[in-house]
């Protein structure tokens, strides 16, 4: 499959060269200048910022009057699928929406036409995690369109029953309040809810002590290192946190985390900015509205003294290469990933893609934290196999073994880099 695809895509790039080559006479260009751009976002920009979809067409068909631009909205899970579909047909949209964790697979295939940063409002100060994902082999194919930060969401009223008044600030002294809320909560508390399976919680561990999952031994090919001994001294940090604090079923992931915290069984959580409020939704609380009450959200402090770096949530937009209208379709994306673009996403509650206009959020209440934690991060590696790891879920498999005693740290680090080194570089 992945052989055909890159033959179509081949095949377009030599139909194209060939026209390039054709005929200069003035008639030729007006018939052959793109009169339309199709454009594929989810739904996410369909129901919560509409207004920048329409201002952003507005400002291409004024820079090019009688140019109109179609619309398709798509689910998560049905996107990619119909992507790969049209792909290697005449059909495939001018820009796409596309999760900063499924540029890669794409980017490899040859499925995106090469962009030109310098073109793009704000490019020079693009946040590290999302301009990673946009950039491959050191060409850039997609331009960051929105984040969302992972940071601490904690219960203020469970932490004062133990005497803890303020919000730590420091690792020690967030295990420190830690201890004394779960002495006085019990053991069948979690003063910290963790599911052992969330990989993007513990890999914050392991690049905080100066570790990575896997390092560029050259010429694009990765080597797994969480064997390393930087990487087992931040697993073994998450370790002994889940050991004191996790109290929880071990084998489960994130997805229902905000539900749990919910139910009050917890007082903190490390998660997606969003979990927070979504557990004191009332139709998630269960403790009687002292959630919507009682919660705050802090940047996670890592035990190396400085803030933990986060993995960026977030969306890039791209240009297929298969698109007939890449340089308009480019304009367009600059005008909606822009600054005017950017104030609107801002004002929906979602981090700029840039540090200029991620600063000022640092000092407004509601978007402290997660400003704050944007400004570090960290990125999966930028490898042909990349896609085969988190298939096989090794991590998760890693850190649910780690968790449950099964494997020491260092035995299951070991038998991780060996499972990760036999996939990451098979495209």
């Amino acid at each position: 499959m992945k052989r055909k695809l890159i033959a179509a895509i081949g095949l377009a790039g030599m139909v194209v060269g060939v026209a390039a080559c054709g005929s200069d006479k003035a008639s030729d260009k007006a018939e052959s200048t793109p009169k339309s751009i199709t454009v594929w976002l989810t739904v996410d920009a369909q129901n919560n910022w509409p207004e920048l979809v329409k201002q952003a067409d507005a400002a291409l068909k004024k820079a090019h009057p009688g140019v109109t631009v179609k619309h398709e909205y798509y689910a998560w899970g049905d996107k990619n699928t119909k992507f790969d579909a049209v792909l290697a047909s005449d059909k495939a949209p001018d820009v796409i929406e596309m999760g900063n964790t499924e540029m890669l697979g794409y980017e490899i295939k040859g499925a995106f036409a090469e962009l030109d940063a310098s073109k793009f409002d704000n490019s020079s100060d693009w946040l590290d995690g999302l301009k990673a994902s946009g950039e491959y082999a050191g060409k850039t194919y997609g331009v960051p369109y929105y984040a969302g930060a992972r940071v601490a969401a904690w219960r203020t009223d469970i932490a004062k029953k133990a005497g803890v008044t303020t919000t730590p600030t420091t690792y020690t002294e967030l295990t420190a309040d830690l201890d004394k809320i779960q002495a006085k909560e019990g053991g069948k508390f979690s003063a910290w809810y963790q599911p052992s399976r969330d990989w993007y919680a513990a890999m914050s561990f392991v690049y905080d002590a100066g570790g990575a999952i896997a390092t560029d031994s050259g010429g694009g090919k990765f080597t797994a290192s969480l064997s390393s001994a930087e990487a087992v001294k931040g697993l073994t940090a998450w370790k002994t946190a889940i050991g004191k604090y996790m109290h929880g079923d071990l084998t489960k992931d994130e997805s229902d985390r905000y539900i749990v915290f919910g139910q009050g069984k917890s007082a903190m959580i490390y998660g997606a900015s969003w979990e927070g409020g979504a557990a004191a939704d009332p139709k998630v609380d269960k403790t009687g509205g002292k959630l919507k009450t009682n919660l705050t959200q802090f940047v996670f402090p890592g035990p190396s003294g400085k803030n933990m770096p986060v993995f960026l949530g977030g969306s890039d937009l791209a240009v297929p290469v298969k698109s007939k209208a890449q340089d308009l379709a480019a304009e367009w994306i600059n005008d909606f990933t822009g600054t005017a673009g950017q104030k609107v996403l801002i004002g929906k509650g979602n981090l700029p893609n840039n540090t200029t206009q991620l600063a000022p959020l640092k000092s407004v209440e509601a978007t402290k934290a997660t400003a704050t934690a944007a400004e570090s991060s960290w990125f999966i590696p930028a490898a042909a196999g990349w896609s085969n790891v988190e298939k096989a879920q090794i991590l998760q498999d890693m850190l649910q073994s780690i968790a449950t005693g099964k494997k020491t740290v260092a035995q299951a680090a070991a038998d991780a880099d060996t499972a990760i080194d036999k996939v990451i570089n098979n495209s």
